[in-house]
């Protein structure tokens, strides 16, 4: 073998780097401009269902991105095993397990907080976002991307639910993370001011207002037109 030979053989592709401008969109994109539930409307119902106070609605946050980065991690390092004709079950069943161990693990560290959401917990297995980061990027995509989308897709949908129950529980309850804004606003100017609340924002129909101005205001400033 020649040396030009040789030197090429040894010649290898540099690595892509681990934060490089693709994977930094895997991330970045669904925040705001293919964001789950404001473009693709995905996972609506808990973005109603457990969006009263902001408590619930972060542990709801944290359980979503912890399941989608695990089950992205998982579907990848296996993808070259599944059968196609079985995948969908094989999706179910991973994702089913990661949200039985977030359920037990509220369950015996925050019963109450278990009590609360464990219905909404149990329906991230049917989570429309989930199983499509599953189906569209983790299937074909090595583990680090995939983890990276899943991160990506998860924080996109936690922002909007928080954003909606911030709003929720301050204009329906007075308060933030159980803190009594109202409350202490009206003490600042004495006994005979008071802020009301709207008892509309504690029902699914405040929900429904509340994210409908979210996409709106979103769809507004990133110029987006669904098709």
């Amino acid at each position: 073998m020649s040396t030009e030979t040789a030197e090429k053989t040894q010649v290898q592709k540099p690595s892509e780097p681990i934060l490089s401008k693709r994977r930094k969109k895997l991330i970045t994109d669904p925040l705001v401009d293919d964001n789950p539930i404001t473009i693709q409307v995905l996972g609506i119902c808990s973005a109603l269902a457990v969006t009263t106070q902001m408590q619930p609605t972060m542990v709801m946050a944290l359980s979503v991105i912890f399941v989608m980065v695990m089950a992205n991690l998982t579907i990848s390092l296996i993808r070259n095993t599944i059968p196609s004709r079985v995948r969908i079950i094989v999706q179910l069943a991973i994702v089913a397990t990661l949200v039985t161990l977030v359920n037990e693990v509220l369950k015996a560290f925050a019963f109450d907080m278990y009590k609360e959401l464990s219905v909404f917990i149990g329906l991230i297995i049917t989570n429309c976002i989930v199983m499509g980061r599953l189906e569209a990027f983790a299937l074909g995509n090595k583990p680090y991307d995939s983890v990276l989308d899943g991160f990506g897709s998860a924080l996109g949908y936690s922002w909007i639910i928080l954003a909606v129950a911030f709003f929720r529980e301050l204009w329906g309850s007075g308060s933030v993370f159980g803190y009594p804004v109202f409350e202490n606003i009206a003490g600042l100017f004495g006994g005979g001011f008071s802020l009301a609340t709207n008892g509309l924002m504690v029902s699914p129909v405040g929900a429904f207002i509340v994210l409908g101005l979210i996409i709106w205001v979103q769809r507004t400033k990133t110029g987006y037109i669904e098709h």
